[in-house]
This record gives structure tokens, C-alpha cells and sequence, in this order.
């Protein structure tokens, strides 16, 4: 997939507040056509409440309570059926959402392998590796709900790396880390996605992933 595009898109709980900001100053939210190419990197500021993790949630096919539409190669995915969402999100869309979505009861290493036994990926060396680069390959074998948040975070950044993708999307993905960290994240997301030579597409309400090169989108 080399393309997503989206047309006068609009979530439904903004819809009749059209004229009214955050709609009305939106880069993103009913422009007519708004395409992400792949490689290309995209950052999207916004303020809470403007619709980040809704666009995020669009796009993956986790909701569809929105207006307009959101084609993947020019075709609405509105149209996939749920085998087709599936192979999307083992080989194509990667997703790391807010919330993290870790299993607290689970190891670091056991999150990380729900994923990867789906996709075979990756060695478990290799994943020891990405955990060290991030400094967590200590905690491999602790519990996620013994980690910091900030732990966790990267922990997750870990298993959506875990996939080949086109397009990754990550919804605030240093906001519990500080610049150390935040370097240390984003160097690896960069590689692995020039490596893939796919796109990245993150939002952000603050502090913003220290990617190399991007577009800046308001949402």
C-alpha cells in the first residue's frame, strides 16, 4: 500500500459544528482530499479533544463512526471485509494506540510475542535487541503491570515494531517519555521504517516524537 487519502472525513461527533472550531481551523477534518504517501513522515498536532485518537482508530478500521471517506490505494475501506482488515493489520498497518493496550498480567517479552507469534516477524534476539536500544531489556521478563508508564510505553513502541508494514501509526507515542528516551524511540522508528521504506503517521498533543524529517499537519 503506497497511499491513504482521505475525503472531507469528519467524525460524527463533530458533524452540524462544521463552521466551529477545532473543525473549522482543521488541516485535516473535511478538507477535500488529503492524501499520506508512503515513505513520507507525518506529525499531527492537536489539542485534546480534537479528534487524534479518532483519526488514528479510522484509519486502522477499529471505528467507523465518521463522515466522508478513507481510501486505501483509492479504495474506501469502508468496503474490506474482516479477513481483509486482518492480513492489513498483519502485514500492512501498524498501530500503536494511546492507551498502550498491554496485558498487565503478562511479561514484557509475553506482550510482545502476542503479536509476533501472528506475525513471525522477528527473533527473540532481535526483539532483546529493540528492548535494549530502548533500555528495557532487563524487564523483559517483569510483568507490564510492575513497569512505569513510561516503561510501558516503550514496551509497546517494541511489539507494534514487531510487523512489516507500510504505514505505522502511533497515537502520542513519547508522551510519558522524557528527551533521552524520546531520542532513543524515535531513532529506532525511523530506522525501522526507512528500512521498510514505509510511511509514519503520529500525533501529538505536546511533546512531539523527535523524528528526523516531517510534515506538520494541525488537526
Amino acid at each position: 500500500m503506497d497511499q491513504i487519502t482521505l475525503q472531507r472525513v469528519l467524525p460524527a461527533v463533530f458533524r452540524g459544528s462544521e463552521s466551529e472550531p477545532p473543525v473549522s481551523s482543521s488541516e485535516i477534518w473535511l478538507r477535500e482530499s488529503l492524501t499520506f504517501y508512503r515513505p513520507d513522515t507525518y506529525i499531527i498536532e492537536a489539542e485534546s479533544g480534537t479528534g487524534k485518537s479518532s483519526l488514528c482508530s479510522f484509519i486502522y478500521g477499529a471505528r467507523t463512526d465518521y463522515d466522508g471517506a478513507i481510501l486505501f490505494d483509492g479504495t474506501d475501506i469502508r468496503t474490506f471485509t474482516i479477513d481483509r482488515w486482518c492480513e492489513l493489520r498483519r502485514t500492512t498497518l501498524a498501530y500503536l494506540p494511546q492507551e498502550m493496550r498491554l496485558f498487565p498480567e503478562l511479561t514484557v517479552m509475553e506482550n510482545i510475542e502476542v503479536k509476533n507469534s501472528l506475525t513471525r516477524f522477528r527473533t527473540r534476539a532481535e526483539i532483546l535487541a529493540m528492548l535494549g536500544r530502548l533500555e528495557l531489556a532487563a524487564k523483559a521478563d517483569t510483568p507490564a503491570r510492575l513497569l512505569s508508564v513510561g516503561q510501558q510505553q516503550r514496551a509497546a513502541i517494541v511489539r507494534a515494531l514487531c510487523q512489516p508494514f507500510s504505514f505505522l501509526l502511533i497515537d502520542e507515542p513519547v508522551s510519558h517519555l522524557d528527551a533521552r528516551n524520546n531520542a532513543a524511540v524515535a531513532t529506532l522508528i525511523a530506522e525501522e521504517a526507512s528500512r521498510q521504506e514505509a510511511a509514519v503517521i503520529a500525533t501529538s498533543v505536546g511533546n512531539k516524537i523527535s523524528l528526523p524529517t516531517f510534515t506538520l499537519l494541525h488537526l
